[in-house]
């Protein structure tokens, strides 16, 4: 009699849930790191293609940062409608072609458009894979606070990867390999991921719908606080390369060994997303948010006045309160908005946020340019100041 070996045992729902949640963290990753590659690598293309000041070609990846906030409004309603897995397998693919037409771009214009064909594709994760890994999230506050230190460990990897690719290889090569790591992601996730079944907007109610005034209210508040939010998010971590470069300009001159302390910043600056996290399942969300927020203030203001190693310092504080203000819009729409149209409420912020906050590229080389990083400075922290007073606004009523 023959005794059968048996077949492996397939894996258990919950290790093939952590596998594709460990993968929806790495695109998070992935979706900042791409968008910045541009930005770190700005000054070596804009020697390639002939331009004097790297001030100049900036405004060429204004396409590439509207697209990812407006385009978050189709890919919010394509996700709620036609099915997260779908979309997320399209951020994945799509990502990584666009990677590569960036990386055979001859001239600002042709750089310009793959530039924004990319920013198309990456505006998918945030309105539909941040839902996806939420649904059913036992702590929510945490899975965002990992979420977002995964984002911002992206930031992280455009600084330090791009500056020792650019250095040692070009600026072509640090678009390739993200390319091929997005591809591969793609592959993994259509293999781990579970079928999906209804598409979001068809599957029963889960909570009971707010007062309409109060949902107004709430709506407005994180649009409000999510633009400019995003625009200091994009005036620091586009113009941050350059700012260190001037600031460090009597410590540190060497573009890798400034593409480390660049990551270094953003690497201690996304702990804060975790703590933020934690204390969003433990404590009031407004409260939290107006603390953070009014840290902001004085932080740019003694910036501005800042050189070398205390303006280091200062740098990792700045954006460890830029970066602790981004889990709140988040945890705001999971408290108070239905999983069925959570990707659709995600899109119109976003698309409203980004698109706007997309000028803080296009401002950035000229405003440098014109009148210098202290008034750059100056005027994030006059930012912040709009942003405390938009979170006052913000219901004391929260969904248990």
């Amino acid at each position: 009699m023959s005794v059968s070996t048996p077949a492996a045992a397939p894996a258990a729902p919950h290790e093939r849930r952590a596998a594709w949640e460990l993968l929806l963290n790495f695109a998070h990753a992935i979706d900042h790191w791409v968008l910045l590659i541009f930005a770190t690598a700005v000054s070596s293309i804009a020697l390639e293609f002939g331009f004097s000041r790297w001030e100049d070609l900036m405004p060429y990846a204004t396409g590439a940062f509207f697209a990812f906030g407006f385009g978050s409004l189709p890919a919010g309603r394509l996700g709620d409608t036609r099915g997260r897995r779908p979309m997320m397998l399209a951020f994945f693919y799509g990502l990584g072609v666009s990677l590569l037409l960036v990386a055979i771009a001859r001239g600002p214009w042709q750089i310009a458009i793959a530039l924004t064909l990319m920013g198309a594709f990456s505006a998918i994760y945030h309105p539909v894979g941040i839902p996806m890994l939420l649904r059913d999230a036992a702590r929510p506050g945490r899975t965002i606070g990992i979420n977002g230190l995964a984002g911002n460990l992206g930031i992280a990897l455009a600084a330090l990867v791009t500056g020792l690719i650019v250095k040692y290889f070009g600026w072509r090569l640090a678009f390739v390999v993200p390319a091929a790591v997005s591809i591969g992601c793609g592959v993994l996730f259509a293999r781990l991921s579970p079928p999906e079944g209804e598409p979001p907007t068809r599957r029963k109610a889960s909570s009971n719908a707010l007062p309409p005034a109060v949902l107004a209210r709430v709506v407005a508040v994180i649009t409000v606080i999510a633009t400019t939010g995003a625009l200091l998010f994009n005036f620091t971590t586009n113009g941050n390369t350059e700012l260190l470069r001037e600031r460090m300009a009597a410590v540190v001159t060497d573009p890798a060994a400034l593409g480390l302390l660049l990551a270094v910043v953003y690497a201690i600056a996304s702990l804060s997303q975790l703590l933020v996290g934690t204390l969003i399942d433990r404590a009031p969300i407004k409260r939290l948010l107006l603390a953070t927020v009014a840290l902001q203030v004085p932080l740019f203001l003694l910036a501005a006045q800042a050189q070398g190693w205390i303006f280091f310092v200062l740098c990792v504080l700045f954006m460890g309160v830029v970066f602790g203000a981004i889990p709140f819009i988040d945890a705001i729409i999971v408290r108070f908005v239905d999983d069925r149209i959570r990707s659709q409420v995600a899109g119109a912020r976003l698309a409203i946020s980004f698109s706007i906050s997309s000028l803080a590229v296009y401002l950035l080389g000229p405003l440098v340019k014109g009148s210098g990083f202290d008034f750059l400075l100056l005027t994030m922290a006059a930012i912040a100041v709009v942003t405390f007073a938009a979170a006052m606004w913000l219901p004391g009523t929260e969904r248990p």
